[in-house]
């Protein structure tokens, strides 16, 4: 009697040893680093050339690849789009079904594939080309179809796969993200592309807020900072630091401007000097021409000021030196700036 197929023997793999996966990582690493080193030397006139059509459109860049390099394709359209070249992603197989309105003559579209003979990019080529839109392959085949139609082609060709049948897309993909990263920074700097307006394309989450929040949105205003006289007794400046709630108290002239602070660690300090606390004048006492912030500086520029110092308090003052208001590391945490 025949054995039923759930007690056929089948060929039995021995169990995976963890040192082969460390081995088999650190091989994929090697194949992947190696494979991005030799897109140096390949960084010749039509990356150059690519970055000038980019520059010189006057539309967006479409993105565009299938399978694989469809995904490469989002991120790199995704990322041009955040570093200030507008961007967007095609699928090609959409395309050739409508979606290719999308595409106009003033745009530049970026073509992956690493074959170069990817049937639906191909498809496409004739109804780019009419409406003179310019066109960008990156493959790893410099004499693929694709890359011969190209008025620039990036060459991201790679050695082998880091997959150990060589069959899997591994190196080549890595190969055209960072390819494409390049693209997107060399883009970013020859725009003059600064930290404000990065900051208009991220404005949620923590980017945004480290760099459109400015202290001017976080301090206490003036009139709500403590403030003595440097004549004042101390008694008086620890009543005002004690009412305001700001763990120190500004000391200031009849005109507003900083002429000293005074700090809860001031205080713990005199404290431990045994000083006669109730005859000792703040002018004494205070830290003259304390470390201040104009309003207009960003809020993570306070934090650095403050961290590079070791203070917890800062005086936002304007260029004449006068008294804006004040923030400490509590405002900033609460900003969530830090």
């Amino acid at each position: 009697m025949a054995p039923s197929p759930s007690a056929a023997s089948t060929p039995s793999r021995p169990p995976a040893s963890p040192s082969r996966a460390v081995d088999l990582a650190a091989r994929t690493l090697r194949i992947e680093a190696d494979a991005l080193l030799a897109l140096i030397p390949r960084l010749n006139g039509d990356f150059s050339r690519s970055v000038e059509l980019i520059l010189a459109s006057s539309g967006r860049v479409i993105v565009s690849g299938m399978g694989k390099s469809g995904h490469v394709a989002r991120k790199i359209a995704a990322t041009l789009a955040s570093t200030g070249t507008p961007a967007y992603f095609v699928h090609p197989g959409e395309a050739s079904h409508g979606d290719l309105g999308m595409v106009q003559g003033s745009d530049v579209f970026l073509a992956l594939s690493n074959s170069g003979e990817t049937e639906e990019v191909l498809r496409i080529l004739p109804a780019i080309k009419r409406q003179g839109a310019k066109l960008i392959a990156m493959t790893g085949n410099p004499a693929s179809s694709l890359a011969r139609e190209a008025d620039a082609h990036l060459d991201a060709s790679v050695a082998q796969e880091a997959c150990p049948l060589n069959l899997a897309p591994t190196a080549s993909t890595t190969a055209a993200l960072a390819l494409g990263d390049a693209l997107a920074v060399a883009l970013l700097d020859a725009r003059g592309f600064g930290p404000e307006d990065f900051a208009l394309s991220h404005p949620g989450g923590t980017l945004g807020r480290r760099l459109l929040t400015h202290v001017r949105d976080v301090m206490h205003a003036a009139d709500t900072v403590p403030t003595v006289h440097p004549d004042a007794p101390l008694t008086d400046a620890i009543l005002a630091m004690s009412q305001g709630g700001l763990g120190m108290t500004a000391i200031t002239d009849p005109e507003s401007r900083i002429l000293g602070i005074f700090t809860d660690g001031d205080l713990r300090r005199a404290f431990a000097q045994g000083l006669d606390l109730g005859r000792a004048i703040i002018g004494s006492l205070m830290h003259p021409n304390p470390h201040c912030i104009a309003p207009e500086r960003l809020a993570v520029e306070a934090v650095d000021l403050m961290e590079r110092h070791r203070i917890n308090q800062l005086l936002v003052a304007d260029a004449d030196g006068r008294l804006l208001g004040a923030l400490n590391m509590h405002d900033l945490f609460r900003a969530k700036v830090i």
